[in-house]
């Protein structure tokens, strides 16, 4: 069926410090996706919070054609994900914390748990802002897998309605598939073509994947693809934050969770590393 374009939004707030930015972040965003958006507090409603909330809604320059705001009471991530079920919606929109006088990025408990069980694709933002940070590369995942494909559809749409300006699709290739005992140039040589041979088989695979969109999918946006040796999902991160890409596209879930699948067990220590903005496209809920 392919990739559905995400038409409805749901971010959980709280009254924190960062409410402002958090407010102007996803009206922007919804905006620009042309998406409904919806904001939900689970907490207590009463009239200053309420009127607090629609000052910011309507300072923002920036607004979606919807928005709708639903005060519910109960567990968090329960709540929440009873939520994204009920509205059926498309992207559940997350912020990342930085670490105290460290710029590195986790995610609080709350939002570890929505993130791996969320029924939709889910955005993790690291940096929600008043002023808006453009949004010029984004790197996304080529893996060998069945939801590649959609993943990487997904990429060419938000980078369309973020106006990014490049995409690097990157394929993530084990070091065991080449694994070849170098102890002379002949080996040495073995080992190189073996290397080469993999990375053009890789390359075309990914380039067989774009080149079946539509050509108004691929407009206004420069693109390539790039072969990185290492261990899957941890080479991606290390890769997108070499680059500097202001986005990160993943696939959701293939035989397990996403985390378990791509990243290793120490999950605290990999959402302490979050290398920019993740997008986690569940395929699942896109068709």
């Amino acid at each position: 069926m392919g990739f559905q374009p995400f038409k409805t939004f749901l971010f959980g707030f709280a009254f924190s410090p960062s409410l402002r930015a958090n407010v102007f972040e996803v009206m922007r965003l919804a905006s620009f996706f042309e998406a409904t958006l919806l904001l939900i507090h689970v907490g207590e409603k009463n009239n200053t919070k309420e009127q607090q909330l629609q000052a910011l809604v309507k300072e923002c320059p920036n607004s979606p054609s919807s928005v709708e705001v639903h005060w519910r009471s109960g567990e968090p991530v329960a709540t929440l994900l009873k939520a994204c079920h009920e509205f059926n919606v498309d992207l559940l929109l997350l912020g990342a914390l930085k670490r105290e006088n460290v710029v590195k990025f986790y995610l609080g408990s709350i939002a570890r748990k929505l993130t791996r069980k969320a029924p939709c694709s889910v955005l993790l933002m690291l940096n929600p802002a008043v002023e808006r940070h453009p949004c010029k590369h984004v790197v996304v995942n080529g893996f060998d897998s069945p939801q590649t494909r959609e993943t990487v559809e997904a990429s060419f749409y938000v980078s369309q309605c973020l106006g990014a300006e490049k995409i690097t699709v990157v394929e993530e290739i084990s070091e065991s598939l080449v694994a070849v005992a170098v102890d002379d140039d002949r080996s040495l040589r073995k080992a190189t073509l073996k290397k080469e041979r993999i990375n053009r088989a890789e390359k075309n695979r990914v380039l067989d994947i774009v080149h079946s969109f539509a050509p108004a999918q691929l407009e206004r946006v420069n693109w390539s693809t790039q072969s990185i040796f290492g261990r899957r999902g941890y080479s991606i991160g290390h890769f997108a934050r070499v680059v500097r890409a202001d986005l990160l596209v993943m696939n959701a879930q293939e035989e397990s969770s996403f985390f378990s699948r791509f990243f290793p067990k120490d999950l605290e220590h990999i959402l302490a590393e979050l290398p920019t903005d993740v997008l986690i496209v569940n395929t699942k809920s896109n068709g």
